[in-house]
């Protein structure tokens, strides 16, 4: 989960590019509570390559918090925005 000024400043889109660039699979969302879902998978580095962009974003965005959790649902192919 990603909290901040996260909506509403291209964040998603944003995620979507620098995850597809990696390499990697999943989804983002927007939360009704205002922080953003994202959902990935792939190598452990890359992963970690994407954790620190998150800190940063688009430039718009203003990042509080980044917490990371184990996901065991189903991922997507691709990287793809979710609703």
């Amino acid at each position: 989960m990603v909290a901040g000024r996260v909506q509403g400043v291209y964040y998603r889109a944003a995620v979507v590019a620098e995850a597809q660039r990696l390499g990697l699979q999943g989804s983002v969302r927007n939360l009704p509570d205002g922080r953003v879902e994202v959902i990935a998978t792939g190598d452990a580095g890359v992963l970690a390559e994407l954790v620190a962009w998150l800190w940063q974003g688009p430039p718009a965005a203003r990042v509080d918090a980044v917490q990371l959790e184990e996901w065991l649902g189903l991922v997507p192919q691709g990287f793809v925005v979710a609703s």
